[in-house]
């Protein structure tokens, strides 16, 4: 059978349960690469050329039964709708498309609600919009504060929703983060500011690049399990 990059194939897992895997070629890959994709409720298998993605299919039908145990245990996904509870900067917040004014503003309470003023069917996008703008701005001041820290200089701050990385940063010093880090507790999206600040430094994942990440950040490894112990809770918000 011949398999096509972007093609989206089916396995048959435990007891009949079908199981979707969508087949990517990513040349930066090294390897054979299978991961999930907390939204879509699919898994991902990598293939580093065009001639290794019947590789790739394989490589995933050999790994079916973990891949439906995993996706078993994913999180809920948590629309951005009305009524809805959210994680913001590691706290609960309720979501209501209620309130005075036109503009998205946090409400303090037991459990502080963000009203985002207008109709209920587009609350998930004003949602989105105010979650980016404060993503933006924390993790700017954050960046600006590393920066200095390090003696370092960045060309520039992008903030995206990214899926398999929470921030990267290119040879010319361009930073990218997800904004997904807002609703994580505020030191660990401080550790990834850190993380790329770092990377303008050392290109690699050395004993030196973290040295850097220890002078910001010198409680990093405890903020770099948060994320790999909670981060499918963040993919799955807002799907």
């Amino acid at each position: 059978m011949a398999y096509n990059n972007g093609q989206t194939m089916t396995l048959n897992g435990p007891g009949g349960h079908k199981i979707k895997v969508r087949l990517e070629v990513n040349s930066k890959a090294r390897r054979l690469i299978l991961r999930l994709d907390e939204r879509r409720r699919e898994a991902v298998a990598i293939a580093p050329t065009r001639r290794q993605i019947k590789d790739a299919a394989a490589f995933a039908a050999e790994r079916v039964d973990w891949i439906s145990s995993r996706l078993q245990h994913l999180p809920e996904i948590v629309s951005f709708e009305e009524g809805s509870v959210i994680s913001y900067r590691g706290q609960p917040c309720r979501l209501t498309s209620e309130g005075d004014g036109r503009l998205a503003r946090m409400i303090p309470g037991e459990i502080p609600t963000l009203s985002a003023p207008g109709a209920p069917e587009t609350l998930d996008q004003r949602v989105l919009r105010y979650l980016k703008k404060q993503a933006r701005a924390d993790i700017t001041r954050a960046v600006k504060r590393h920066a200095a820290t390090l003696g370092v200089e960045y060309k520039g701050i992008s903030v995206k929703d990214t899926r398999s990385r929470w921030g990267s940063c290119t040879a010319d010093g361009q930073l990218s983060f997800s904004w997904r880090l807002i609703m994580a507790p505020s030191d660990v999206l401080d550790y990834v500011a850190a993380h790329e600040c770092a990377h303008l430094l050392e290109m690699n994942h050395s004993p030196r690049f973290w040295a850097h990440v220890a002078t910001c950040c010198p409680d990093w490894k405890r903020l770099r399990a948060w994320l790999r112990t909670h981060g499918m809770e963040l993919q799955a918000a807002g799907a």
